[in-house]
């Protein structure tokens, strides 16, 4: 990783991450040589991604020529806007972000048992309850769709916190992004690891 300042090599904080979102992206080698990727719902288990989809599609026919993928995930978190110093560049302009990038190989579960625990988790984590109906062999939708196991081989993860810049410029768009208060602004202060009190 070029940026060595943002590499996150702790495993607890990368399962953070990967558990934070829901959306992740899978890109398999298409049969004309290009990448193919594919948005998917998903939950970790074990250290191994899972997510379901139809029996019959583009990506599983690239897993079943080449199991190879490379799997995405991002929270994006603020975005510095022109308004903490007009006379910056507009070149300048930040976006905050977690991410990982998982490389590895998929796989068709074949296991009814781990099939059914990959359903149940990915039901749980969406819904954020353990409190439903959990999926058993015999429904209709356990046997219309196939999980798809994602094995990493290599994990690499960063945040970008502008962890490069001084510390005084740290706070002071940490203390900008705390006034200005939108949508993951305070989210963003504290993953940089300020506090601030409110008035």
């Amino acid at each position: 990783m070029r940026r060595k300042h943002s590499e996150i090599t702790d495993q607890k904080e990368i399962f953070r991450i990967l558990s934070s979102t829901n959306i992740g992206r899978m890109a398999t080698i298409g049969q004309d040589g290009f990448p193919y990727i594919t948005p998917v719902n998903y939950v970790t288990l074990d250290g191994n991604i899972y997510f379901h989809c139809a029996p019959k599609g583009e990506k599983l026919d690239n897993l079943k020529r080449d199991p190879r993928v490379c799997f995405e995930v991002d929270v994006p978190l603020s975005y510095i806007d022109i308004g903490l110093d007009p006379s910056r560049p507009i070149c300048h302009l930040h976006q905050f972000y977690h991410c990982v990038i998982i490389r590895g190989n998929a796989r068709i579960v074949k296991d009814d048992q781990l099939k059914l625990d990959a359903l149940n988790a990915l039901i749980a984590k969406h819904e954020n309850t353990d409190d439903f109906e959990k999926v058993t062999t015999d429904m209709s939708g356990y046997k219309a769709c196939v999980v798809i196991e994602i094995i990493p081989d290599s994990i690499s993860a960063k945040s970008d916190l502008i962890q490069n810049k001084s510390e005084a410029d740290r706070r002071a768009v940490a203390e900008y992004l705390f006034e200005r208060n939108l949508a993951g602004d305070r989210e963003t202060v504290a993953a940089m690891g300020f506090q601030f009190e409110t008035e």
